[in-house]
């Protein structure tokens, strides 16, 4: 069962000049500023910056749709004819999540929380 898209994670490549362009035009401070990850928080919507992300593949945002089971959730997408470009993986604090491609190039990510 999907919760909606409540998460979009950006690759940045410099950490601080993104932690203040985003905080200025999000409005608010983070409520997460690590070396690895500055999260924001809008609502029940999360903004991440990962600064990490390029050396990973991230060519730009990816959306992650919240779900109650990713490891489900990825073999319904690659049932349907989704790629896996990432794998069920533990991304930190007990969250999991993994990446899908869509024929065209999209990607879309499930996060279990």
């Amino acid at each position: 069962m999907s919760h909606g898209i409540r998460t979009i994670i950006i690759p940045v490549r410099d950490r601080a000049t993104a932690t203040t362009l985003y905080g200025t035009v999000l409005a608010v401070e983070p409520y997460a500023d690590e070396p690895y990850y500055v999260g924001f928080r809008i609502g029940d919507q999360e903004i991440g910056l990962d600064p990490n992300g390029h050396n990973h593949g991230m060519t730009g945002p990816v959306s992650y749709c919240h779900v109650g089971d990713v490891a489900a959730a990825l073999s319904q997408a690659v049932a349907a004819g989704w790629r896996t470009r990432q794998d069920v993986k533990d991304v930190g604090g007990g969250q999991l999540a993994a990446v899908v491609e869509d024929p065209d190039g999209n990607v879309l990510g499930f996060l279990q929380r």
